[in-house]
């Protein structure tokens, strides 16, 4: 279960790695990317998770969000893992929204997709212990952020785990897939048409059922193309409104949902964690 380094490269003092691991839990080899700060060569540094949106790998956000130099400055780590399981014998779809690279950080019941599509698990218990393990992190300290479908992760994954991450924020998330395509598609396939079953991966459902955090940040463009149809932060406004959570949702206008979007406020999140996170 030990991390093998598939690749390293200094940046902003820190180091760059990306790692590669069999997983139980998808029952795959897994990659994850992490940007270690200076800081992590006196000691442990907190952590600043970021969960990628559909078609995504662990690259993206290493590679195009620009987070490096004020993670470096602030002495915070960053951890992108993949989307989804990948390789021989997964299952997998022709669609860009089912499968490989929209894994929808749940735990699959249906078949063929139970048998690695748990990304649930992988991110919440598998992939933390194996980190901790092996790299200076300081575990008490955990940031969660995510975009898009990994917005959607982001938003769900704390709300079930409040006491472990001390704050959460999100960039064009997928607030409540029950209510959107992308969700009404992916969630009977994976967990079975009983819908008591897909709240667990709703943010607003989750909200509705009594998970609560103190607070969330969320990055939205106006223009967006999915807005309207996919994303629907109205949703996410109401359910946090009744249930007294302090929602800041910055409308950013003519944005729209790619990376240069992330690029662009990633720092604002950064520093918005760091102050949660005691830096």
């Amino acid at each position: 279960m030990s991390l093998a380094t598939v690749s390293e490269t200094r940046c902003f003092g820190g180091r760059q790695v990306t790692f590669k691991h069999d997983s139980r839990s998808t029952g795959t080899a897994m990659r994850v990317a992490v940007f270690l700060p200076p800081q992590a060569e006196r000691g442990p540094v907190p952590a600043f998770w970021f969960l990628a949106g559909l078609t995504c790998t662990e690259d993206n956000f290493a590679q195009k969000a620009g987070a490096q130099r004020v993670a470096a400055d602030l002495g915070l780590a960053l951890i992108a893992p993949d989307t989804s399981p990948r390789g021989d014998g997964v299952p997998d779809d022709e669609a860009y929204d089912f499968g490989v690279g929209a894994g929808f950080y749940l735990d699959a019941t249906e078949a063929p997709w139970s048998a690695n599509f748990r990304m649930r698990a992988y991110i919440e218990d598998e992939l933390p212990a194996l980190l901790a393990a092996e790299l200076p992190l300081d575990m008490d300290r955990q940031g969660l952020s995510g975009h898009s479908m990994g917005g959607h992760g982001a938003l769900t994954i704390g709300l079930r785990n409040p006491g472990r991450f001390r704050a959460v924020s999100a960039f064009a998330p997928i607030a409540s897939p029950m209510n959107c395509p992308w969700g009404e598609k992916a969630l009977p396939r994976y967990l079975g048409p009983d819908r008591a079953a897909w709240r667990a991966y709703d943010a607003c459902a989750l909200i509705a059922d009594g998970a609560r955090l103190p607070e969330i940040l969320v990055e939205q463009g106006t223009a967006d193309p999915f807005l309207a149809q996919q994303l629907k932060p109205e949703l996410l406004e109401d359910a946090c409104r009744e249930a007294g959570i302090g929602l800041t949702l910055n409308r950013r206008d003519g944005y729209d949902h790619s990376y240069f979007f992330i690029a662009s406020f990633i720092a604002d999140h950064l520093r918005w964690h760091s102050a949660r996170l005691g830096l």
